[in-house]
């Protein structure tokens, strides 16, 4: 809202992904691009859609997966806190089981923009790795991509 009372011309703005662990059982919230993913039985999967000009697209077949990695308008933002109103703000939920052996990964814009989903997996196929070893190489890599934006991660788990 400072930066509307500023007459800012283009309005600050966040996208969020969060998690609450309650036992075995998880739920996790996001708004715009900020990613949630599922790392089980040493596959990636991303759990979140992004709210995006590029997931519309891709929704539409209009470009693929790795079209939109390229595409243009990529960091273009459907949702975000602070920029949509708050009566039209999309918050996307899902809930699951969170066994022993899987972590869930919620990151930044900034890191997938970098570290594409293979590498991910790679990172977190680390048997030797802790969670936060893990995060710090993924920042890293996301660093050594170029770290067009802010890149960070969490990584939670049960052992």
């Amino acid at each position: 809202r400072a930066s509307q009372r500023r007459n800012d011309r283009l309005p600050m703005g966040t996208t969020v992904v969060a998690v609450r662990v309650d036992g075995n059982r998880f739920e996790v919230a996001w708004v715009g691009d900020s990613r949630v993913y599922l790392w089980r039985d040493r596959q990636l999967a991303q759990l979140s859609q992004d709210h995006s000009y590029v997931q519309e697209l891709i929704a539409q077949g209009a470009i693929t997966h790795e079209q939109a990695r390229s595409h243009p308008h990529r960091n273009v933002v459907t949702q975000a806190l602070g920029v949509t109103d708050p009566a039209d703000l999309n918050v996307e939920t899902m809930t699951g089981e969170l066994r022993p052996g899987m972590q869930l990964l919620l990151c930044s814009d900034g890191l997938t923009e970098e570290v594409d989903d293979g590498k991910i997996a790679d990172v977190l196929a680390c048997d030797d790795c802790s969670a936060q070893e893990c995060v710090d190489s993924l920042v890293a890599a996301a660093l050594d991509g170029g770290g067009s934006d802010n890149g960070t991660g969490v990584l939670v788990g049960r052992q």
